[in-house]
């Protein structure tokens, strides 16, 4: 048992596939994972052990009539809890949804299905995917946060309770819990994967994202759920059936990448720093140190406006009908959305191309942009997930990220190292990933 969770999500779909191993073992293997570390983590806020291994048996009788297979064949994923199911709760991390399912699945949730996965269960998100926490703890160190809003799915992963699951990014949400658990986390770029069916926070801010041990894995999930969807029109049609062989090959060249030493550098604990200034140092031949652009602190207010806006939208009936069930967090967040005027959401949003745009360039000569993604190790205590703030401007222009677990930071605790790419450009940047992962691992 041991020895299926320690394999890569590639290298069980390729035993699955081949008969080598049965969907029933690697099942059994995730669940006994489930049953000895659940009651500490706290990462699921729905699992069927029963239903779990009921499908694993009729994935086997599907693989031995000989009929083709999907490339997920078999394995077991998490998803988080505001991505909609008709077969188990979709709670949203609020008890005003408590036992509520959905009538149909959502896209990504048919994708996973079309491509043979079994959806293992609900990972807990914070509430309504904010900031107000849930009942999930780091697994490296159950006193500290395991970031958010993706809680549980980055928490089930390090824990080994899943190989892969799926989260969602509206400023930080996929890349800091990544970082604090020490998994990898990928935000593809916008417009890659369909958010219908899935909680909405704001149009124009929302991801749909993977957790993985690593890149080649969180490659290959991504690549069943990148499609066009008619009933999310932010979606685009894109080619990723290479993704994974892309992935592997990696750059044609040795690559170039940029760090910012940006005004929240100062916020980072020392420890992090030191170790930061250490991965600069060992990739002094492909990494360049300059100031951040003078217009990215407009960023940061312009991605608050946005988001605080659309949120008071989305969350008007649940603030309307039930404000004392609500956190602290959410209710403050939706009561400043209700104050900003249309001029200033319209520039908000004008914004997000122009300054796009004019970052665009940087990607003609660098491969990246090499970021921390949170202000250190994971917080200690479970009333903060900690800051997103070194993800806000990456999201707000909708270019794909990844946090890589490369460092290590106080107390020995997982510290990640965020890529940055250009948008739409997601083979080659998980190509360059992989590259990073490779040949950056601090021993």
């Amino acid at each position: 048992m041991n020895n299926i969770i320690s394999l890569s999500a590639i290298e069980l779909v390729s035993k699955l596939k081949l008969g080598e191993l049965s969907s029933e073992e690697v099942c059994k293997a995730y669940l006994e994972r489930v049953s000895k570390f659940e009651k500490d983590v706290k990462a699921w806020a729905y699992i069927d052990k029963k239903t779990i291994l009921e499908k694993a048996k009729e994935k086997d009788e599907y693989r031995k009539s000989g009929k083709p297979l999907g490339p997920l064949h078999g394995l077991p994923i998490g998803i988080k809890d505001i991505i909609g199911t008709e077969d188990m709760p979709t709670e949203c991390g609020t008890v005003l949804r408590k036992g509520v399912s959905e009538s149909s699945d959502a896209e990504v949730v048919n994708l996973l299905k079309i491509a043979g996965a079994i959806v293992m269960g609900k990972t807990v998100t914070t509430e309504l995917a904010y900031f107000d926490p849930g009942k999930t703890t780091n697994p490296h160190d159950k006193s500290r946060t395991p970031g958010g809003s993706s809680s549980g799915s980055a928490a089930a992963v390090a824990s080994f309770m899943s190989p892969l699951t799926l989260g969602s990014q509206t400023k930080g949400s996929i890349i800091r819990p990544a970082s604090y658990c020490g998994v990898v986390g990928y935000k593809p770029s916008f417009g890659l994967i369909s958010r219908n069916g899935v909680l909405k926070q704001s149009s124009k801010l929302d991801h749909i994202g993977v957790f993985g041990k690593n890149v080649m894995d969180v490659a290959l999930l991504a690549k069943s759920l990148i499609k066009k969807d008619l009933y999310d029109k932010d979606t685009i049609h894109y080619s990723a059936d290479n993704m994974v062989e892309e992935c592997k090959k990696g750059p044609h060249f040795e690559p170039k990448f940029i760090f910012y030493k940006t005004k929240n550098w100062k916020n980072i604990d020392k420890v992090s720093q030191k170790a930061f200034e250490f991965l600069i140092k060992k990739l002094k031949k492909n990494i360049e140190v300059f100031d951040e652009p003078s217009y990215f602190k407009d960023i940061h207010s312009y991605h608050q406006i946005i988001h605080e806006t659309d949120m008071a939208n989305s969350f008007q009936k649940f603030y309307k009908n039930s404000k004392k069930k609500l956190g602290k967090k959410l209710i403050e967040a939706i009561e400043r959305g209700m104050k900003y005027s249309a001029n200033q959401y319209t520039e908000a949003v004008d914004f997000m191309e122009q300054s796009y745009r004019s970052y665009s360039e940087v990607f003609e000569d660098y491969h990246g942009v090499i970021s921390p993604c949170s202000t250190g190790v994971a917080d200690k205590g479970l009333k903060s997930t900690g800051s997103p703030e070194f993800c806000t401007v990456w999201t707000y222009m909708g270019l794909p990220s990844i946090s890589l677990p490369l460092l290590t930071g106080e107390n020995n605790l997982p510290l990640g190292v965020q890529l940055v790419g250009d948008k739409l450009d997601d083979l080659r940047f998980l190509g360059t990933a992989n590259w990073l992962e490779k040949n950056c691992k601090d021993k």
